[in-house]
């Protein structure tokens, strides 16, 4: 290839990723006046930085080759800080290893750009083989923590290259320049995922919301959404966990239930957004679902919307694993109410969909529960038809 095909490469490159970070998102109707969705993702593989992937050095890469892939962007921690909205995404190389990189908007639904360079984590001890999915609390201690999903090998099934066990990382900061890692979650026996911090203190102590399983992917007979107290973030160690919302047959959270991001606080209670997963035949389906906890004890569900607030939809649903949407995000701006949920689809894409409080609120209220049979629905839908009170 030609001195003047390369740099014409390079420069057509270097300007779609230039026009992607400045495209203007649009806003499209609610079809369900609880939230909208908007017309384009906000971060894909495409918005990484090209230096992260190219050598840009015509000496070391004369032909402008990729050297290291990048698969998908998805699964951000989020934050409304200092008046912009900030997303710790889970960026995954071709290598399937991923790692972490903020990207920072004004509007928070377009405009996103990464930093300069990825997030700096210390490695773990034992090393890390894969690290993902941070989750970022504000805590009322003045620490921002970022709880994340740690991967290693399994080494009690040496020949088994597919076993392996989830805990709990954690890292915190105050400026989002420097991040201390702090010891691994000590949850004693079985594996912990989708693990969230509560960000105000419960009687002096750290509030963990939990999903305990059995193994990497199987919950086994536990399972569901559960509740801790940490005394030292520094030191985190379970003594006793109790499940806050437990799976249930034939739902939307089946097979197994994570909570999302940190619970927002309204004057009703805790906002909770959590994923729930059931079985298919095509596979595990992921969609997001919301519950209220009591304000002074977010452990005890004060109401739980039957159903989904968000599945994936349309586009949405193809992927590198399909028919999943997943939030581990949002961000709240307390002076509009205004909610931004990232969701990412498909382990793909980030996508965002936009509501406010009090409309999260209404529907968390007045949405009855699940039924859990086919007359108990048929007779909800008869008493809305009928223009009854639905019963909550």
């Amino acid at each position: 290839m030609s001195w003047e095909a390369v740099d014409a490469r390079k420069l057509r490159i270097q300007a779609e990723f230039d026009a992607l970070l400045a495209n203007a998102n649009e806003r499209l109707p609610s079809t369900n006046g609880v939230f909208c969705r908007y017309r384009d993702p906000v971060l894909t593989r495409d918005h990484v930085p090209l230096n992260w992937r190219f050598d840009f050095s015509n000496r070391t890469n004369p032909r402008f080759l990729e050297r290291l892939g990048v698969n998908a962007v998805f699964n951000p921690g989020a934050i409304y800080h200092d008046g912009k909205y900030l997303l710790v995404a889970r960026v995954e190389g071709a290598d399937r290893k991923s790692f972490f990189g903020i990207a920072e908007s004004k509007t928070g639904v377009d405009g996103f750009r990464f930093w300069d360079q990825p997030l700096d984590i210390p490695d773990g001890t034992p090393p890390d083989t894969n690290i993902y999915d941070m989750r970022l609390t504000q805590h009322e201690d003045g620490w921002i923590y970022g709880l994340f999903c740690t991967e290693r090998k399994d080494f009690s099934l040496p020949h088994d290259l597919t076993a392996a066990v989830a805990g709990c990382g954690i890292v915190r900061t105050k400026d989002f320049q420097k991040w201390e890692r702090l010891p691994d979650l000590d949850a004693g026996p079985g594996q912990q995922r989708n693990v969230t911090l509560h960000p105000e203190f419960i009687d002096g102590q750290y509030l963990l919301y939990t999903r305990p399983q059995d193994g990497f992917v199987d919950v086994g007979g536990g399972g569901g959404i559960g509740w801790a107290l940490v005394e030292d973030m520094s030191r985190a160690r379970i003594a006793k966990q109790e499940i806050v919302d437990p799976r249930a047959y034939h739902t939307i959270k089946e097979v197994k239930n994570g909570q999302g991001p940190p619970p927002l606080k309204t004057p009703h209670g805790w906002l909770h957004l959590a994923h729930g997963v059931r079985d298919t035949a095509a596979g595990l389906r992921y969609v997001l679902y919301v519950l209220l906890t009591d304000l002074e004890e977010p452990w005890r569900v004060i109401t739980a919307p039957g159903g989904y607030l968000i599945a994936p939809l349309g586009s949405e649903r193809v992927g590198d694993v399909s028919n999943v949407a997943f939030c581990n995000g949002w961000a709240h701006d307390p002076e509009t109410g205004q909610v931004l949920i990232y969701y990412a689809s498909s382990d793909t894409r980030v996508h965002v969909a936009e509501t406010r409080l009090d409309e999260l609120c209404d529907y968390a209220l007045n949405t009855p529960p699940d039924s859990l049979s086919s007359r108990g629905a048929f007779e909800q839908r008869l008493a809305l038809i009928g223009g009854r009170h639905l019963p909550v």
